[in-house]
């Protein structure tokens, strides 16, 4: 199945503890689902010292969102996206503005 979420793109949160929150697209795990927002769904971790944090301590990370509770934004607002085919290409299509969204 096409993505309609990708890496990059900016979206909406539109349910849960960060409703109405904005942020790209870090990274989509397509097995789960799941999409990482970059400053989104913060959590605190324990983290020991190692070679990568050698000080350790408490670090905030992302955790992933599922995709179902995000929408992408397309023109500044947030859409629905649908897939058309163009001139022999398939692209992602914004059904609030009815126009191709990359291409």
């Amino acid at each position: 199945m096409a993505a309609k979420i990708r890496k990059g793109d900016t979206v909406e949160v539109t349910a849960g503890k960060n409703k109405g929150a904005r942020g790209a697209v870090r990274r989509v795990i397509a097995e789960d689902q799941k999409v990482v927002v970059e400053r989104v769904n913060l959590v605190k971790k324990h983290q020991k010292p190692n070679n990568v944090n050698r000080q350790g301590g408490i670090i905030e990370k992302e955790m992933p969102i599922h995709i179902s509770n995000v929408a992408l934004v397309h023109k500044d607002e947030r859409t629905r996206v649908g897939f058309r085919t163009v001139k022999g290409t398939k692209v992602r299509w914004s059904k609030r503005h009815d126009e191709a969204i990359d291409g």
